[in-house]
């Protein structure tokens, strides 16, 4: 009100003083910091409220945490689209290069997750999907035997891009995350997802090269239950079935499978909503299994299904949370960065080159 009549931006003149005027929420910078690490840390924005008080001795209420937040999250976000757009943009116009001088394996992952938020579209629904990207490379995967004997992996660095919206845009960040990996120098490209189609056709868009495999995991997911259905749920008959099924996919024995579907009992198959043979015959290119395993790459997207739990579901799905979708995409752009390893690069410096900070300035969660 005594800015739209008078011009002033301070209520007193202590603020115009302390140079407090210029602050958004009247914070420094540094403590801003304080409250989106916390915010995207704890399951609550009332759980940061509480973390701020009993660590930092700061009194600072949920709604202006959750202020915050979206303020710097929108940020780092708006930035993430300039970037993303700036590489659609040089691939479009052919400026981009290909040299694939480096030898190995760099791995995209993706996957999509329903997020429950506060408006409902044509059909009723609250839930929008939010879609996760992953890309790492053999570059920086750790391996060992564990007690047991068996190889175990540890992917030391990686990269996470979250979107809430739509698949023509999603893909033009997890493009840009690609390229900042590497894409473009490795030999080699594999592209693992459950193989809904808005996937496959990205693919041909943007990684013509990448060799697209089907999860394992996710395909005897539907072996099983395609078995507990003709089978009537006998555990006795389907069980055995369905483990022969998937050692036979495994060892990309999947013509004889599709001869075995065939052969079958149309009033037994009928019993199923789901069309296993079509599910396998659309994947017949991504479920050479055997040969990727001699190539050394995973079969297996275990490392998106962890994240979409790490990313969305411990912050943004808890207990009777429903959100709006900029406030929803401005969190997860921070744990994705979090997660990511990139939180001062592109969380802390950005804000504070913004808001004309010093980054010396103390903050919590700082990372090297």
């Amino acid at each position: 009100m005594l800015y739209s009549t008078e011009g002033a931006t301070a209520v007193v003149p202590m603020d115009q003083y302390l140079g407090l005027t210029w602050l958004p929420f009247k914070m420094t910078v540094a403590t801003m910091l304080e409250v989106v690490y916390w915010a995207q840390n704890q399951c609550s924005y009332q759980a940061a409220e509480d973390a701020l008080l009993k660590t930092l001795g700061l009194k600072i209420n949920d709604d202006t945490v959750r202020l915050v937040t979206n303020t710097i999250g929108s940020l780092v976000f708006q930035k993430d689209c300039e970037n993303a757009q700036e590489g659609y943009r040089k691939l479009n116009t052919g400026k981009l290069s290909f040299p694939r001088k480096k030898s190995g394996i760099l791995y995209i992952e993706t996957d999509g997750a329903a997020l429950n938020t506060r408006f409902k579209d044509q059909s009723g629904s609250s839930w929008r999907e939010n879609k996760l990207g992953l890309v790492f490379s053999s570059d920086n995967l750790y391996s060992w035997h564990d007690k047991h004997g068996v190889l175990q992996h540890q992917i030391r660095k990686k990269e996470y891009v979250s979107f809430v919206g739509s698949v023509d845009e999603f893909q033009k960040h997890l493009f840009a995350c690609a390229l900042r990996n590497g894409y473009g120098n490795y030999n080699e490209t594999a592209l693992l997802s459950d193989g809904a189609t808005w996937i496959r056709n990205m693919k041909e868009l943007l990684f013509p090269d990448a060799q697209q495999i089907l999860d394992f995991y996710h395909l005897c997911e539907n072996v099983y239950t395609y078995a507990k259905d003709i089978f009537n749920m006998e555990e006795s008959v389907y069980k055995p079935w369905a483990a022969r099924i998937c050692r036979d996919l495994k060892k990309s024995r999947y013509k004889d499978v599709l001869k075995e579907l065939e052969s079958m009992d149309i009033r037994q198959t009928q019993k199923s909503p789901l069309n296993l043979h079509g599910y396998i015959s659309n994947n017949i290119l991504n479920i050479d299994y055997q040969s990727y395993l001699n190539k050394g790459y995973f079969i297996g997207s275990g490392a998106i299904e962890s994240a979409n739990k790490t990313i969305l579901q411990k912050r943004l799905k808890q207990a009777g949370m429903r959100w709006n979708t900029d406030s929803a995409q401005s969190l997860l752009t921070l744990r994705a960065k979090r997660e990511s390893g990139l939180w001062v690069k592109d969380v802390v410096i950005p804000a504070m080159k913004h808001f004309g900070g010093h980054k010396s300035l103390p903050f919590s969660g700082t990372e090297s």
